[in-house]
């Protein structure tokens, strides 16, 4: 059984903006995988909500009320919980650090205690969080509610690349000059291969990619980087930004890029993975 404190890191492989609503939410159409790489969450007994937090990515991370964290206890109904984050994956990276991980709060706390996930999945909290609450390939569209699983995808390995940069979502969203694109295929195909299935996402988008690098131009060098090491059949932006990925046709080739790619940029957030699902977990 997967672990319910395991909190992967989310990979954008497509991102298609495809309208805003009256509200001023943004609708989109985005094909997501997770990566074996991530955050780890686990609870303590404690009278009141509580959030102590360590790891490489530990610094900056907040333990108040605006932590996705104590927000899904409070969306549990739940006051005396403790929890300890072990952070891994870098914030406001596009990834979905923070909707993954309060994902994992809610799967934690509905084994622990019973108690029903949230109606809604979690999307009050975030967009990204009921797809983070399923945490398997799938299909994402509207405003983040629809999740639809996918079939089963070829094997492939995956480089995520940071190049500790923070890009504002919000500033991504406001930059985008035109917010009514084209969706995916509404039927996808069977991906034969690694090959197969990156050529075919190389037909579709990340929309909010040229926007986040005219904001942040190190992501136009760390998709240059990416797309020039060995075996890379994609190299495109996550979510927002600024975290990168690449597509191998294997593990072991993902992992010699990432190895190439971290003696050129000792200083960038560098991860090699293989897809994760919590139905194979």
């Amino acid at each position: 059984m997967a672990d319910p404190g395991f909190a992967p890191a989310k990979v954008n492989l497509t991102l298609h903006v495809t309208g805003r609503r009256d509200d001023g939410y943004h609708l989109l159409d985005s094909l997501v995988v997770f990566a074996d790489v991530g955050d780890l969450l686990d609870t303590f007994p404690s009278d009141r909500p509580t959030l102590r937090v360590s790891g490489p990515m530990a610094v900056g991370v907040p333990v108040d009320d605006s932590n996705l964290v104590l927000r899904a206890a409070q969306a549990m109904g739940i006051d005396a919980v403790g929890f300890h984050l072990e952070k891994h994956l870098p914030a406001a990276a596009g990834i979905g650090g923070g909707s993954s991980d309060a994902a994992a709060a809610l799967r934690l706390l509905a084994e622990t205690t019973g108690a029903p996930l949230p109606g809604d999945r979690g999307l009050s909290l975030g967009a990204d969080v009921p797809v983070c609450l399923a945490a398997r390939p799938a299909r994402m569209s509207g405003i983040g509610e629809q999740v639809d699983p996918l079939p089963s995808l070829p094997p492939f390995g995956m480089v995520l690349a940071n190049p500790r940069v923070s890009v504002p979502t919000g500033a991504v969203f406001g930059a985008l000059s035109s917010r009514d694109n084209a969706p995916m295929p509404a039927r996808l195909p069977d991906w034969a291969d690694a090959r197969a299935f990156a050529r075919w996402l190389g037909e579709q988008r990340n929309d909010m990619e040229g926007p986040a690098r005219g904001i942040a131009p190190a992501i136009g060098v760390t998709l240059s980087r990416l797309g020039a090491t060995d075996g890379c059949l994609l190299a495109r932006m996550s979510g927002s930004g600024a975290t990168c990925f690449a597509l191998y046709e294997t593990l072991t080739e993902a992992q010699a890029a990432a190895d190439s790619l971290t003696k050129l940029h000792p200083d960038w957030w560098i991860a090699a993975a293989a897809p994760y699902s919590a139905d194979a977990g």
